[in-house]
């Protein structure tokens, strides 16, 4: 019987032929890279100023020798009478030695006086190169700068919420061209995976809106019928309420991915009147707390979502109607501009809040003593939807704890 052929050996996958990386240039030493062009730069500039500086001075010299080279004396009359009018001690001469002391000395006058204009020119010509060379050494300066300022900017505009903003820098392949791709490759990969993050959002609360409508349809059906059991009835009270809240959750969730975007649309919205329609629909809840509501709201227009703006003092509005002292407390709302900017502040007493507890009130689904499911006020997204909106206008808001208990929530946007 014929032995049965051992199967054949798999061989490994073939290796890739391409290389991921950037391939690296035959010389890599002759990139032009930032070092060397400042080098070659700062080098020439150097030599062109000496060369500048040597012809001056050489042109300041020629000068010099020429305006003191001329005769100092002159000879006239049968006599041979020696008259000067730069060297006076000639004209007293009586003999040859005293006449070759003060031609000495006139030679000395001429050489000093060469000298000192040589001296005078050359510190004006040092002093006109030097406002030259700073000038120049300015303008060269910036321009090989300006590509940091166009990534900070771009950084500042990212800053701000603008995950579009690209640097897309041109230009030689040096280290701030390489610094640009490397900040762009990483602001495409946070767009998109902060694009992704909001489409879950939206899509998974866009996804559970459908069976809490279902559920509230069918509770709603059986709480209507009046042969239902008493039981019945208040499970069907309490799965409502359970119902009730995590619609809100959901619209919350929305409305927080919504606002984590750039605005793009801006119209102009009155922050007073933004506020007066907030407390309008928080009156009746005041009401029956017993929180007195009041303050003054002056014209404070800005640019932005009207929608989103009024989402920010309605929910400042029932937090602090709700997170108040049981009797006697107030809320007070005030809007107006200051320092070419909309303030709205709303203060209210109630609990005393640390220090140390303010920034965890800003965290979704984080409350002040309390547990995330054990609260009947809301489902901790109030002030975080708030600290989103400001943020997507351009803003920001701040919260300091009033003496006595309660918070002073402030909101600052640009006109």
């Amino acid at each position: 019987m014929a032995a049965t052929p051992a199967p054949p050996v798999p061989t490994a996958p073939p290796k890739p032929t391409w290389d991921p990386r950037k391939p690296e240039p035959p010389f890599p030493w002759l990139r032009p890279t930032i070092r060397i062009r400042l080098t070659l730069l700062y080098g020439g500039m150097f030599l062109i100023a000496g060369i500048l500086l040597l012809s001056i001075i050489y042109l300041l010299a020629a000068q010099a020798l020429h305006e003191g080279s001329g005769p100092a004396f002159t000879v006239s009359g049968t006599n041979l009478d020696v008259t000067s009018t730069t060297c006076p001690n000639l004209n007293t001469a009586t003999n040859s030695a005293e006449l070759n002391t003060a031609l000495k000395q006139c030679e000395a006058v001429q050489q000093q006086h060469a000298l000192d204009d040589l001296l005078s020119r050359s510190l004006l010509a040092l002093l006109g190169l030097a406002v030259i060379a700073f000038a120049f050494g300015y303008a060269m300066a910036g321009r090989v700068l300006s590509p940091l300022g166009r990534i900070t900017r771009t950084a500042r505009a990212v800053a701000g919420s603008d995950l579009s903003r690209r640097i897309e820098l041109d230009g030689p392949d040096d280290e701030l061209k390489e610094l640009a791709d490397t900040f762009d490759d990483m602001l495409e990969r946070l767009q998109r995976a902060f694009t992704a993050q909001q489409r879950f959002v939206g899509n998974a609360s866009h996804e559970l809106r459908t069976p809490l409508a279902i559920n509230r349809t069918l509770l709603e059906v059986h709480l209507s019928d009046p042969n239902a059991p008493v039981e019945l009835q208040q499970l069907g009270k309490t799965l409502l309420a359970t119902n009730e809240r995590s619609e809100q959750l959901v619209e919350g969730l929305l409305l927080l991915a919504r606002s984590d975007n750039q605005i793009v649309e801006r119209k102009p919205v009155d922050l007073a009147e933004v506020a007066s329609q907030a407390i309008d629909q928080v009156r009746g809840e005041a009401e029956d707390k017993g929180v007195e509501l009041r303050g003054k709201r002056e014209p404070a227009v800005v640019q932005g979502n009207g929608v989103l703006l009024e989402r920010i003092a309605l929910n400042l509005v029932q937090n602090a109607v709700r997170y108040n002292v049981p009797e006697g407390g107030w809320v007070e709302v005030t809007t107006q501009t200051q320092h070419g900017q909309a303030v709205l502040v709303v203060s209210n007493t109630g609990p005393v809040v640390p220090a140390y507890e303010i920034d965890n009130l800003f965290e979704p689904f984080r409350r002040l003593r309390t547990e995330r499911t054990g609260s009947d006020k809301g489902v901790g997204l109030g002030l975080s939807i708030v600290r989103s909106v400001a943020r997507a206008h351009g803003g920001h808001i701040a919260a300091t704890p009033r003496e006595g208990g309660g918070l002073v929530m402030r909101v600052t946007l640009p006109v």
